[in-house]
């Protein structure tokens, strides 16, 4: 549904119209593809240094994208096939493609209430944005409680991407109830890492990813790892240095000893996909609300600092392949 079509649209001032086509125009431009969207977070938080979540969103996009090239690099298509690549692959380009959508919006009409110096979050409607999220910005603009807005903005982002992509009949049969998927969420294969430029590797592993109550369990323990004051400041650093190719070469370059890249860089890889939005209804007022989800308790059951886990888990990751290949060689 396009904004004019929003029965409330006629009751906009010609200036309120005009920012939500400003937002959406932008907006759309930036949600090409994976190194955009990265590269978008980490400028807007640059600017915007309260905005928190904005950084975490970075980092977060930086992974989605090194998992995306592992699906064509040196050791996963010994081991997938190509149907089933190309299909993990739309699937974490559709779940990064709604995240922005939705969030980047929000972040653009609160660059324009800052320069207006007056709140537009009634907007929000008219981005497809939830009567949460509404809610919460409005909180922020009276408290400026950034944590609490930057955990806001991870749970609506996770309650965002369930229905259309983690419930979706296509994806749940294709992908999230694959022996596969299963296996490697099973093995923590899938982990979100926070790299530095002096080789060292830090973050947490996905595991039950079907479940929103742990998606947004483990954004809040990334976000805890990120902006610790120990470790903060050496993020920041490779953020602001090492540019975004979405080869795991960009963090395997900084290790103490020599690393052959074997992942492809994505826009030497994947084509620009042309996504469509389909309108959800808002998921604050059809899915039960867990007033847990903003808890402060956070419990990190397994080490932070995963730079030898990262290194033994490639280790088996590739055992693994090579056993599957002398298996079906013979």
């Amino acid at each position: 549904m396009s904004i004019t079509q929003n029965p409330q649209f006629h009751l906009l001032s010609d200036h309120e119209a005009e920012i939500i086509q400003k937002i959406r125009l932008e907006t759309d431009d930036l949600n090409l593809d994976n190194i955009s969207r990265t590269r978008a977070y980490l400028n807007f938080y640059l600017e915007y240094p309260e905005m928190i979540w904005a950084f975490l969103a970075s980092m977060v996009s930086r992974n989605g994208g090194y998992n995306m090239c592992d699906l064509e690099g040196d050791w996963f298509p010994k081991m997938l096939d190509p149907p089933i690549r190309q299909r993990l692959f739309l699937t974490y380009e559709r779940a990064n493609w709604l995240i922005f959508r939705d969030a980047f919006s929000q972040l653009l009409l609160y660059s324009y209430s800052t320069k207006k110096s007056t709140p537009m979050f009634h907007l929000l409607k008219f981005l497809d944005v939830s009567t949460f999220m509404e809610k919460e910005w409005q909180v922020f603009w009276e408290r400026g409680d950034k944590k609490r807005l930057m955990t806001a903005l991870i749970i609506n982002e996770q309650n965002v991407i369930h229905n259309p992509v983690i419930r979706h009949p296509v994806y749940k049969k294709r992908v999230f109830n694959t022996l596969m998927f299963s296996f490697e969420d099973y093995l923590h294969f899938s982990t979100v890492l926070f790299p530095t430029c002096e080789g060292e590797l830090y973050g947490a592993s996905v595991n039950g990813f079907k479940s929103v109550s742990k998606r947004i369990n483990l954004g809040k323990r990334l976000a805890s790892i990120l902006f610790d004051h120990r470790y903060y400041p050496l993020f920041l650093e490779f953020a602001v240095q090492t540019e975004h190719t979405a080869s795991r070469h960009d963090y395997e370059q900084y290790f103490p000893f020599d690393k052959k890249r074997d992942t492809p860089f994505l826009r030497c890889t994947y084509p620009i996909i042309q996504h469509h939005f389909h309108l959800q209804g808002d998921w604050y007022k059809e899915r039960k609300f867990h007033k847990k989800w903003f808890s402060q308790e956070l419990n990190h059951k397994h080490p932070v600092h995963l730079t030898e886990w990262y290194k033994n888990k490639q280790k088996q990751l590739h055992a693994m392949i090579s056993v599957k290949e002398l298996f079906t060689s013979n």
